[in-house]
């Protein structure tokens, strides 16, 4: 039998994201970020292609984030109740981890094998986020696929997309647990 880290996976086994609009200040100090970005850094990655990069956002860059967010929904043309929904996150949360997909040109590696490590950056710094006792969400939103919003507001490249935003804070109240998915309905078991 394998070693098993038992802690490891009650923690896999019970973790639960906390809604951005329950987090608070404070957030992590600049080295327990850099273990969370680490952390995060381990995921899979087909061809060693790192097809990804992290922005960091807090104090005054999470203000200008949520007054871009106004600017961009009103250039749209988007409803007040929409551009705040999406404002909400910037305001509370007193940090956001970009993680930018920033794909590679690769004979070896398709790009949609980059897309799949950008989204498990997300979820280890996800994860790591949560295991270092902080309160933590990965959203997106309709800002985050807006290439005048992401350029202004991350400094993201014309070849780059958000692959998500994790908010980092202080938790305010737990959330309930919530519903998980029925596993026989979603398990096919091919044996022979």
């Amino acid at each position: 039998m394998p070693d098993r880290n038992q802690a490891a996976l009650n923690f896999l086994l019970t973790r639960r994201s906390r809604p951005a609009k329950t987090l608070t200040s404070p957030g992590p100090d600049r080295d327990t970020v850099h273990t969370i970005l680490t952390a995060a850094a381990r995921t899979p990655d087909h061809g060693k292609l790192e097809p990804w990069r992290f922005v960091v956002l807090s104090g005054t860059a999470m203000a200008r984030a949520h007054d871009l967010v106004a600017k961009r929904g009103a250039a749209l043309g988007h409803d007040a109740a929409k551009i705040e929904k999406e404002q909400l996150a910037y305001a509370r949360s007193p940090m956001a981890v970009v993680v930018v997909e920033s794909p590679i040109a690769s004979e070896k590696v398709p790009a949609i094998e980059q897309t799949y490590s950008a989204g498990a950056v997300c979820l280890a710094l996800l994860n790591a986020a949560l295991a270092s006792g902080w309160g933590a969400n990965w959203l997106s939103g309709w800002a985050s696929f807006d290439a005048d919003f992401t350029r202004d507001a991350f400094g993201l490249a014309s070849h780059e997309s958000v692959a998500g935003i994790i908010h980092i804070g202080t938790e305010t109240t737990a959330p309930p647990e919530r519903p998980r998915p029925d596993l026989d309905a979603k398990t096919t078991w091919i044996e022979t």
